[in-house]
């Protein structure tokens, strides 16, 4: 077995009720046998639930958000890589993924390496970019309309009727049934996360995830579906399990081979009734559940670390179809003195 001693970087702490996917990325790089290891938590807000899980992390740091640019963020990383000789950062939000791809070559010269798309690559996948994809590549895709104005948004009702989704431009969905409705999602939306929003027709079916790894030369490392069997209200997965249909795998295998995308991914994809599978959107990162992908034998964050170090990853096994979770909410005790060591220094040391 193989010993990884590298130190990882990993953000998305913010473990609340719409979790960010740190933790089940920490948890799956621990479950590894030969990993040696030490993970550094990496947080935008000081009551993100990963900065306290010491039993995860061995120091944990506050780092600017994305909105203060990426010099910031470059000075901060280059403050930890020094404390710490960080290895490989896995950057875990999408609002975060293209200030990172523009920092990539010099964390490389300070010798921290990721595995990340392109910008072109990136930008493809983007809900603005995205029908152009799904028609190279032959794959269903909602009707959908980019809308960056109030005007357009009145007159868009007349291709895609009512009921119809908004959504915003990195994160959120919402269902709207009238023009009020659609009036009041879009200003929630464009104040949150800007313009434009992405206006897509709503349809009826089963939600799946696929979660997969690209090596970037037109490869998939291994992919597994999994379908939604509980949502919150905001529809995130709250449960789920691996399901056997080579179609998603098939879906996933056409993207990596179209993009050559390189990195992990999330496709979410809808199954009708008439068995039309639609892709309504992909994400450029490891999702909330991707705990779930060691539960059915497929590492995949091992996989991705692996390839951001210029090594062959292990080979990766048939996911197990069948294989299920079940999130579980738990209050994590922590001492005031951890709160006011973060909120004072901006770090924590557990080891």
């Amino acid at each position: 077995m193989d010993q990884f001693d590298w130190v990882i970087g990993v953000t998305g702490l913010n473990a609340t009720d719409n979790p960010g996917p740190g933790i089940s990325v920490i948890r799956s790089l621990r479950a590894h046998p030969g990993f040696r290891g030490k993970i550094i938590g990496l947080a935008y807000q000081s009551l993100d639930p990963g900065l306290y899980a010491s039993d995860l992390i061995d120091s944990a740091y506050l780092i600017p958000p994305p909105s203060e640019g990426i010099l910031p963020l470059r000075q901060r990383i280059e403050y930890i890589r020094k404390n710490n000789n960080l290895s490989v950062i896995i950057p875990t939000l999408d609002s975060e993924i293209s200030g990172f791809i523009s920092l990539e070559p010099e964390l490389k010269s300070m010798g921290i390496h990721l595995f990340l798309p392109t910008q072109q690559q990136y930008d493809m996948r983007s809900k603005v970019h995205l029908d152009e994809i799904c028609e190279k590549a032959h794959i269903d895709y909602p009707r959908t309309r980019i809308v960056s104005d109030i005007e357009s948004l009145c007159q868009v009702s007349k291709d895609i009727p009512f009921p119809y989704m908004l959504k915003g431009i990195f994160y959120g969905a919402n269902l709207v049934r009238t023009t009020e409705e659609a009036w009041i999602a879009f200003h929630q939306t464009t104040a949150q996360w800007g313009f434009p929003v992405i206006i897509q027709e709503f349809l009826v079916g089963e939600e799946y995830d696929v979660l997969a790894v690209g090596n970037g030369k037109g490869e998939m490392i291994g992919g597994l579906p999994m379908k939604k069997t509980s949502l919150t209200d905001k529809g995130k997965g709250w449960a789920g399990v691996v399901v056997k249909d080579p179609k998603f795998l098939s879906m996933a295998k056409t993207f990596c081979q179209l993009t050559k995308w390189r990195g992990p991914f999330e496709m979410e994809v809808l199954k009708t009734k008439e068995d039309r599978y639609f892709l309504l959107e992909i994400n450029p990162r490891f999702p909330a559940w991707t705990y779930l992908c060691v539960g059915a034998g497929q590492n995949l964050p091992i996989a991705v670390v692996q390839m951001a170090m210029g090594i062959e990853p292990d080979p990766v096994m048939e996911c197990k179809a069948g294989t299920m979770f079940v999130r579980i909410s738990l209050e994590q005790i922590v001492k005031i003195d951890r709160l006011e060591e973060i909120l004072s220094k901006g770090e924590i040391q557990y080891r």
